[in-house]
């Protein structure tokens, strides 16, 4: 079997082994925090964070949730990291942002955090902030689910069918859950360019 057909094999595994009542959850959230309007912050490090940024777009364009990803402001983001350190800079911006009980937590990672190992100790510090504010946590993350994975109200774990390929499944996957979230028809509220114009 080539490399490619190996890749491709397994990432069938994974779409076979995906928790559908996780995808399902994350849609009745996500449609709950859209009808109270509710604020959606998707934090990520890495690729997660360009998954958050796109992902953003389309659940602002398609979705009709007010929505933002803070390594979007690099600005901010190097500023607080240079000043004030790694770990905080997720919790100082949603300080900033006056995170209420309405709003969400979305959390794209490949191990979703884990202080003990100081892998995104950045996430797991929001995302303590978020639960004693009261704010909904959700999350797309691989390997065994870290910090999010225990906090979450809902929690895709993309499975490990490869251990060395841990983090492009993680990622790309990441990419499939979101694309069938705004998708999903109790949540798309606006059609995408090319399925309207047939």
């Amino acid at each position: 079997m080539s490399y490619t057909q190996q890749h491709l094999a397994e990432a069938s595994q994974i779409i076979e082994q995906l928790d559908i009542a996780a995808i399902d959850r994350m849609v009745d959230l996500l449609a709950e925090l859209r009808s109270r309007n509710g604020r959606l912050f998707l934090l990520g490090v890495g690729g997660s964070a360009a998954n958050c940024s796109h992902a953003v777009n389309d659940f602002r364009k398609l979705v009709g949730i007010e929505c933002y990803a803070p390594t979007d402001n690099v600005s901010e983001l190097t500023a607080r990291t240079n000043d004030e350190g790694w770990e905080t800079v997720f919790v100082s911006w949603l300080k900033v942002s006056h995170l209420r009980p309405d709003d969400m937590i979305f959390v794209m990672s490949v191990g979703g955090g884990n202080l003990e190992k100081n892998i995104s100790p950045n996430l797991v510090t929001a995302l303590r902030y978020a639960k004693e504010v009261g704010a909904k946590v959700i999350g797309i993350v691989g390997r065994d689910g870290g910090y999010t994975a225990q906090v979450a109200d809902a929690c895709v774990i993309v499975p490990t069918v490869n251990p060395e390929n841990v983090t492009p499944h993680s990622e790309a996957f990441q990419a499939i859950v979101w694309h069938l979230l705004v998708s999903h028809p109790t949540l798309k509220a606006a059609p995408t360019k090319w399925e309207s114009t047939r």
